[in-house]
């Protein structure tokens, strides 16, 4: 036997089990194809992009914004509360049925408060939602020798 102690340990070991690595290597290339689908990116340039009559709306997004002192804004303005989400979503569902949105949350915004926002929104028909976030910079490894 490969590896066995009843030679006295001085058998060379003569094959690898590559299966627990294999099983490894598949559980995180599903979660990088979950999580890859689920981010959603604004880095919007402002360009002044060319007019054209066969041209059309690239993505429709629904913007969310939730701020620490309590006020919601929907597409950048305000709105009355977090209810008040379901009309306007509703109607651009109807418009759209590929309508993504993306909710903008303070850090200290309450978790309740950031789920009843996406019930109110799945329940308008809206079931395309992303967490906006802003990107850190990766730490550079510091040079030593």
């Amino acid at each position: 036997m490969a590896g066995s102690a009843s030679r006295g340990g001085t058998a060379a070991i003569t094959g690898i089990n590559v299966t627990p690595l294999v099983d490894i290597i598949l559980v995180l290339l599903i979660v990088f194809m979950v999580t890859a689908k689920m981010i959603v990116r604004q880095h919007a340039v402002p360009l002044d992009l060319p007019k054209a009559v066969s041209g059309q709306e690239v993505q429709e997004i629904l913007s969310v914004s939730l701020t620490a002192e309590g006020a919601t804004y929907l597409n950048g303005a305000t709105i009355a509360n977090d209810d008040a989400l379901s009309g306007p979503a509703r109607a651009a569902q109807a418009k759209n049925k590929e309508l993504r949105a993306v909710v903008q949350a303070d850090g200290a915004v309450a978790h309740r408060r950031v789920m009843h926002v996406l019930d109110v929104l799945k329940q308008a028909g809206v079931v395309r939602i992303g967490f906006g976030v802003v990107p850190e910079p990766v730490p550079s490894a510091e040079k030593g020798g």
